[in-house]
This record gives structure tokens, sequence and C-alpha cells, in this order.
């Protein structure tokens, strides 16, 4: 996610670079399409992203319950007296 970000500060700071020399410059140069593709870029960084964030929370959530799930079958074991027989104790 981290990489994402700075690819994104990266895109954003070409972007404006562009932008400045293009109106720095006395021979009109067209660097339009070339702001347009790193905005498109910057974009699909976003969007990968926001895929990561989401991906990341799920598994998350994925762990939380998994964790819940084992905690709660071993306060069920230890209840039940121990581990069932045939099954080393940890």
């Amino acid at each position: 996610r981290e990489s994402q970000v700075e690819l994104r500060e990266h895109i954003d700071s070409l972007a404006t670079e562009l932008c400045r020399i293009n109106e720095d410059q006395k021979v009109a140069l067209d660097l339009d399409p070339y702001v347009k593709k790193l905005l498109n870029a910057r974009r699909r960084v976003v969007l990968v992203n926001n895929i990561l964030q989401n991906a990341q929370e799920r598994l998350r959530r994925l762990n939380h319950s998994v964790a819940k799930e084992t905690m709660r079958r071993k306060v069920m074991l230890e209840a039940a007296g121990g581990y069932p027989q045939g099954l080393p104790g940890k």
C-alpha cells in the first residue's frame, strides 16, 4: 500500500512538473497527451490501491475470525477435560 501511495505522489509530481514546463516554454510544446497519460496511470494506481486495501481488510477480518474460532475450540476442549484421546495436547 505504501508503494502505491508513493507511486501516486510521484505521478502527481511529474504531471505538475510537465504542466509547469509547458507553461514556461517559449516554443509551444504539446505536453497535454503526456499529462493525460500520467493522470490515467494515476487513476489506475488509485484503483489498484483500493483493491489492495479491500483485500487487506478482508484478510484482517478473516484472520480475526480464525483466531476467534481457534480460541473458542480451545476453551471447549479445556472445558471438556482436555484433548480427545489420540491427539497431542499443546
